[in-house]
């Protein structure tokens, strides 16, 4: 069962701010419906409040994707973020964590390893298109015959297939940047600059430079950007308007806020506004 989570603010194992609000879940779920027969069960949950899973795995593959807002799942050394039009793919065993922005419709679906015949072996950000969507929401119906079930499976292997542009961030995992790293995932808004983080640290400024390209291939700067996107698209799915959003990601104008969104995800951030 859910439980509150605690009042203290930080950051939660999902790398992402723990609003007070939170649910955390232990442990992730399986769905309900029939599975006798079935290669593919689909079930959905609109959540009231923000909600959190904390580290866990399947033994089967999973699918998830939302409508009306975000979803942030950490995988590994990876944070992606899933918006409305894409899914995420989870290999059965993959160990992650998510959240999830209030009243956001949440879907998943589990697949079989045995009888799936996909070769996604890692975490792969899914086009869902509304082909894909309409079945695996048929697959969640419970009255559905075997024959009906089968040939709807099908098509999904058909349709299913990866998205063109995956929005995913690789985090760091060196211990010289591990202080900047963890203050920019607590607030995406933190200001310093690599100056200031370099006499802080008592390194070089090339030295935290060559630490982030080699360990996600951006600079510093870029990884900062791409991480204030992600949290962007949380914030605007919960209905802050773009000057909120620039001011709480630390943008001096919301026209540069705008522009540089537009570099990350080729769309302007009003197009992300309110789960749209």
């Amino acid at each position: 069962m859910p439980s509150p989570a605690s009042d203290i603010p930080g950051t939660g194992s999902g790398s992402w701010s723990r609003e007070r609000a939170t649910v955390v879940r232990r442990a992730g779920r399986m769905p309900t419906g029939p599975a006798e027969g079935s290669v593919i069960r689909a079930e959905s949950e609109v959540p009231a409040v923000p909600l959190e899973w904390e580290p866990h795995a399947h033994p089967q593959h999973e699918l998830v994707w939302v409508r009306g807002g975000t979803m942030t799942t950490r995988v590994g050394d990876r944070v992606f973020t899933v918006s409305a039009g894409s899914g995420l793919w989870l290999p059965a065993g993959a160990e992650h964590s998510g959240r999830l922005t209030a009243g956001v419709e949440f879907f998943d679906a589990f697949f079989a390893t045995e009888g799936t015949p996909l070769a996604f072996d890692e975490p792969t950000v899914i086009r869902m298109s509304p082909l894909l969507e309409s079945l695996l929401a048929h697959l969640a119906r419970a009255d559905l015959d075997a024959g009906s079930r089968a040939r709807a499976e099908a098509v999904v292997f058909d349709v299913i297939a990866p998205a063109e542009d995956p929005l995913a961030l690789r985090v760091p995992g060196d211990p010289r940047i591990d202080a900047v790293v963890g203050a920019l995932l607590a607030d995406p808004g933190d200001g310093r600059g690599l100056e200031e983080w370099a006499r802080q640290l008592g390194l070089s400024e090339r030295t935290i430079t060559r630490a982030f390209r080699q360990t996600t291939g951006l600079s510093f700067a870029q990884w900062r950007q791409a991480l204030r996107v992600h949290h962007a698209l949380a914030l605007l799915a919960e209905g802050w308007d773009v000057q909120a959003t620039s001011e709480r990601l630390g943008y001096a104008q919301a026209s540069t806020f705008i522009a540089a969104f537009r570099r990350v995800m080729g769309t302007t951030p009003g197009a992300h506004a309110g789960g749209s």
